[in-house]
């Protein structure tokens, strides 16, 4: 059986093509819509990984993440954010970030090796 991994994004095309992605390759694909409902989704059943999309309404990606990555309970989760901005070098080693950067658009498998990477990496 493969990980479970929760898709944040409020794209639903986006969406439709990671699930694709994803699922394809043997995955379990669970997602959630803006910010917030991530969180409490995580809290009540935490996923093997989580792909992140960086703008997201309600409470930013960033925020999720450090939120994430700062709580003792969903801290070892591995965290891949997407972002069509500029990733700076703070950005990748900042403390509460994200395990990995996939950049928009993105080739369908880049972003399913730099998932599968965080998700055995753990």
């Amino acid at each position: 059986m493969g990980e479970r991994v929760l898709v944040i994004d409020d794209e639903p095309d986006v969406v439709r093509l990671i699930v694709k992605v994803l699922s394809g390759r043997g995955h379990i694909v669970q997602i959630a819509r803006d910010g917030a409902s991530a969180l409490a989704r995580v809290k009540h059943e935490p996923p093997d990984g989580i792909l992140l999309d960086r703008d997201l309404p309600k409470i930013d990606g960033a925020e999720v993440c450090r939120r994430l990555k700062t709580d003792a309970s969903t801290a070892e989760i591995p965290i891949v954010m997407m972002t069509s901005a500029y990733i700076d070098i703070y950005d990748v080693n900042a403390e509460g970030g994200p395990d990995a950067f996939v950049v928009r658009p993105f080739v369908r498998e880049v972003l399913a090796n730099v998932v599968e990477r965080a998700l055995f990496k753990r």
